[in-house]
């Protein structure tokens, strides 16, 4: 399994609101065969999901046959993810924090840390990497272009496992999209909700700008501050 040519074949998503039919439409046009595990039964979502050229299953399901799992649910339950039946799988984690739906949660919004982190500390075993997290549903809808396009959106990736992260790479290219690889896993607090690259709906040259802008951006400063303060730091 180290071989560098490994790419994802099935994709998983467990999420079937929005972002996961989008994100399950774009994978099965880039011909992936994908599985989507809604809230509640499979049947539930089984016509829509054969409409994009999906499969309806169980999160158990798609936790036993997919290559890579999407996380497309709201970021607050993400300790019902099943941590055992997702050991050594890819998980991509394309939850925000939103207060509105996930209420408010302290520990959803500390600045000493990433939410990504948080869902790799419960995923003990799995291999998580931040990605599709930043731009709109709609935005990935609209602005999904075949590689080499004039104007073609850029999305970026966080991640601490350089394989796992570029065959994040290759799936973000294969929807439509230039990836751009944002730094290891920590580096995901820059693509949350409160950062300039969060709802970004730019090229890569300019995505790379907004994320190397961060450090001096107000939340940015809020963050290292945070940091700063927790190791002891002045």
């Amino acid at each position: 399994m180290g071989s560098e040519a490994r790419r994802i074949q099935t994709l998983g998503v467990i999420g079937a609101g929005r972002l996961g039919t989008v994100l399950a439409r774009l994978a099965a046009s880039a011909g992936y065969r994908v599985i989507v595990a809604g809230s509640g039964a499979p049947a539930l979502i089984a016509p829509a999901m054969r409409a994009i050229g999906a499969t309806a299953a169980t999160v158990a399901t798609v936790a036993a046959e997919a290559d890579a799992v999407v996380l497309a649910l709201p970021l607050g339950q993400y300790r019902m993810l099943p941590a055992e039946a997702l050991r050594g799988t890819l998980v991509i984690d394309a939850m925000n924090y939103w207060w509105a739906s996930d209420g408010i949660r302290d520990d959803l919004s500390d600045p000493r840390t990433s939410t990504s982190e948080l869902v790799q500390a419960h995923l003990v075993g799995a291999h998580v990497v931040k990605a599709l997290s930043h731009m709109g549903y709609q935005d990935l809808e609209d602005e999904a272009r075949p590689p080499g396009s004039p104007g073609r959106k850029a999305i970026a990736i966080a991640g601490d496992d350089a394989q796992q992260v570029a065959m994040v790479a290759a799936l973000v290219n294969d929807l439509g999209f230039d990836p751009v690889l944002a730094g290891p896993l920590s580096a995901g607090i820059m693509l949350e909700p409160g950062a300039e690259a969060f709802g970004a709906d730019v090229e890569a040259a300019r995505l790379r700008e907004m994320l190397e802008g961060f450090p001096a951006s107000q939340r940015g400063i809020v963050v290292a501050r945070a940091r700063g303060e927790a190791s002891g730091q002045v």
